[in-house]
């Protein structure tokens, strides 16, 4: 079993539990899927690129992306239907939380100029975070990157509110701005 899943059904299922008052245990909210993106329209013009990228984004998260496709053409940007123009894996179960361990821990800090994230979320318990670069993560080898390129990860909980979420995701390890 992961340490942070661990972690939670330990100490932060309990915490939560306190904290908004649940009166049945399965409303406690749950991580249920990390889901990490990446555009590469950019890159869909040069095939090394884009499979280089592809790469980078298997090596972040540890299983194969993905490639997201054109639903229909459009001259204006050069696009046609079917063409790759991102990619996108999405985590469960063991992968998810030891990629949320190893985001809270070593990569956020690694982060220049980081004093924590937005405590915005879409409302309906699901928080996204979009970075600049993928060359914060430790697995990618600074020495084979072309270009850098940027990377949005959605953390989809349970939670009913922003709140709950929030409280979910600092529990976890997450580190958010501090309320002025």
């Amino acid at each position: 079993m992961s340490r942070l899943k661990k972690f939670y059904i330990e100490e932060i299922r309990a915490s939560l539990l306190e904290k908004f008052g649940y009166t049945n245990k399965m409303q406690i909210p749950v991580l249920k899927k990390i889901v990490l993106s990446m555009g590469l329209a950019e890159a869909a013009k040069d095939k090394n690129l884009f499979q280089a990228h592809l790469e980078e984004l298997t090596m972040i998260s540890g299983q194969k992306p993905l490639v997201t496709k054109a639903r229909n053409s459009i001259a204006g940007f050069k696009l046609r239907e079917g063409q790759g123009i991102g990619a996108k894996v999405t985590l469960r179960g063991i992968r998810m939380y030891d990629f949320m361990d190893r985001f809270c821990n070593i990569v956020s800090p690694r982060i220049r100029d980081f004093r924590g994230f937005s405590t915005k979320g879409d409302g309906r318990g699901c928080y996204s975070v979009g970075l600049d670069d993928q060359q914060i993560f430790p697995e990618v080898n600074l020495d084979r990157v072309k270009r850098t390129q940027g990377l949005n990860i959605t953390w989809v909980t349970t939670a009913q509110t922003d709140d709950e979420c929030t409280a979910l995701l600092e529990l976890m390890g997450l580190r958010f701005k501090k309320a002025q």
